[in-house]
């Protein structure tokens, strides 16, 4: 629910959702994965929100095009089950030699890494989690979200029930005789002791897209920090409106986790056109028009943004959130988690922190 929702429904955003494309190859199987001619299978996760699908979809378009078979697999909702999913993608995890998997924190992901055997894991991932899953295979830690709080006893007794599968894939996950892991990513980590770093430079996107026709305003970057429950949706709203009317803002480009309640409820108290991309931002900015500045708060584009937009003399600006901003239930870590995807980013111009008004 958004809380500062203040009146009527406002006009629709633009777009209100990405293209909905026809089905993929091998969605919704019920079998084992057939065999590539070429040795590389591409399995596709989806959530069940459906800015995360459309984007998926879309992203997934782009591989087909460079040649890739894609396979869709349900394991969530709808026509998709964990256990279907499983039994179709066990066999070729298991016989797999080389492993590129994207979200570490994924349960599901977990679970599949359980009958795994292969002598290389590769973790790729450009979002800010990294630095949290490096920092916790590097201390031993469970996998666990930064934002995520302790929860109720319901939530604790399922941790407790799932800590055999998290801690499998740890363990998978770390580096140890007869297997490799490197992790592929433009986040600032250092990898823990016998892990390899490469480091995501987005030369494949600079190579394919753009550059990009810049336009004169300034464009603003949406979180989901309010929909993760660690900043308050009033100061938030706040925020927006002060950068807006402070940077010449004239484009909001939503989080696709982002609801159509707050992007209304912004749009109306700040006049911003509100754009829902329909691919990662990375792409959607080389493509462009992007403005010659783009701000952000503290989030995975103000490390992406600097590779992907490399010479095109767009300036990547970010706002530090304010410690006041943070609701009561904020995880104890998203202070100084915040502070540091701000500390760590290259080649962005930081903004003075500003305090913010009273909530209400």
């Amino acid at each position: 629910m958004w809380a500062p929702t203040r009146g009527g429904a406002g006009g629709p955003l633009r777009p209100a959702a990405p293209r909905q494309p026809g089905p993929l190859p091998g969605r919704n199987r019920t079998g084992p994965l057939p065999a590539a001619a070429d040795g590389l299978r591409i399995v596709v996760l989806p959530p069940t929100d459906p800015m995360s699908r459309g984007q998926l979809r879309r992203v997934a378009g782009i591989a087909r095009d460079e040649g890739h078979t894609v396979h869709w697999q349900e394991a969530r909702g709808g026509s998709g089950s964990p256990a279907g999913a499983l039994a179709a993608l066990a066999p070729a995890v298991r016989r797999a030699r080389r492993i590129v998997v994207g979200d570490p924190f994924s349960r599901f992901l977990q679970l599949l890494l359980v009958p795994a055997r292969a002598a290389e894991l590769v973790v790729v991932d450009d979002g800010t989690a990294t630095m949290e899953f490096v920092a916790q295979l590097g201390r031993g830690e469970r996998l666990r979200r930064w934002h995520r709080t302790g929860g109720g006893a319901a939530a604790r007794v399922r941790e407790l029930l799932y800590a055999p599968v998290s801690g499998t894939a740890r363990r998978r996950l770390t580096p140890r005789d007869g297997r490799a892991v490197e992790l592929f990513t433009s986040m600032p980590v250092t990898p823990p002791p016998g892990a390899r770093l490469r480091v995501n430079d987005f030369a494949w996107t600079r190579s394919r897209f753009g550059p990009p026709r810049l336009t004169k305003g300034t464009d603003l970057v949406g979180t989901s920090l309010v929909e993760t429950g660690v900043v308050d949706p009033f100061r938030y709203l706040d925020a927006v409106r002060a950068l807006a009317r402070e940077h010449g803002v004239t484009r909001y480009f939503a989080h696709r986790r982002e609801t159509p309640e707050k992007l209304r409820a912004l749009s109306e108290a700040t006049g911003l056109e509100i754009v829902r991309p329909d691919l990662p931002l990375e792409l959607i900015a080389r493509r462009g028009p992007i403005g010659r500045t783009v701000v952000s708060f503290p989030s995975t584009v103000v490390h992406t943004l600097p590779y992907a937009l490399t010479g095109t003399g767009v300036t990547v600006a970010v706002c530090e959130v304010d410690p006041a901003w943070l609701t009561a239930t904020a995880s104890p870590r998203a202070r100084g988690f915040l502070a540091g995807v701000t500390d760590t980013a290259r080649d962005v111009r930081r903004l003075p922190l500003r305090a913010a008004p009273a909530a209400g």
